[in-house]
């Protein structure tokens, strides 16, 4: 139900970490996610730690599901200094393409411990429904 958008994503995704790079609004760097399917609904779990709430953004144009969120730096006061920097900063982007079997006006984000989690109910007419047999004499009808 859930198609991936860039096949080369994973292959930004070990260069930027291999040469140190953060994203940008123009270039920005996919965030991991996992997705699985719960009954009636879709979950996809993205991993935003570090990531202020406000600093995301979801948005659905037809099938096109977009989050983007941006980690910036911490200011710990004039007087620190930063021994060693490894947690990415940056932009962080991430497409999926929603099926015409999902409901995109029915999704649903929590986030909570750096993971933000948004449920996409399936939609009704994707779900499967039983289908009534009628005899009217010999001949059989079959309604939906």
């Amino acid at each position: 139900m859930l198609m991936r958008t860039d096949p080369f994503r994973e292959l930004d995704r070990l260069t930027q970490q291999f040469f140190g790079t953060t994203g940008t609004w123009s270039r920005p760097t996919p965030m991991p996610l996992d997705a699985y399917r719960a009954g009636d609904e879709y979950v996809i779990c993205f991993d935003l730690p570090g990531v202020d709430p406000d600093a995301i953004d979801i948005d659905v144009e037809r099938n096109m599901l977009t989050v983007k969120a941006e980690r910036r730096p911490r200011h710990e006061g004039e007087d620190a200094k930063w021994e060693m920097s490894e947690r990415p900063l940056g932009v962080f982007s991430r497409q999926v393409m929603l099926s015409d079997t999902l409901d995109p006006e029915g999704i649903t984000a929590d986030y909570d411990a750096g993971v933000l989690t948004l449920k996409i109910p399936v939609a009704e007419k994707a779900k499967p429904r039983k289908i009534a047999i009628s005899q009217t004499g010999d001949r059989k009808e079959i309604k939906a």
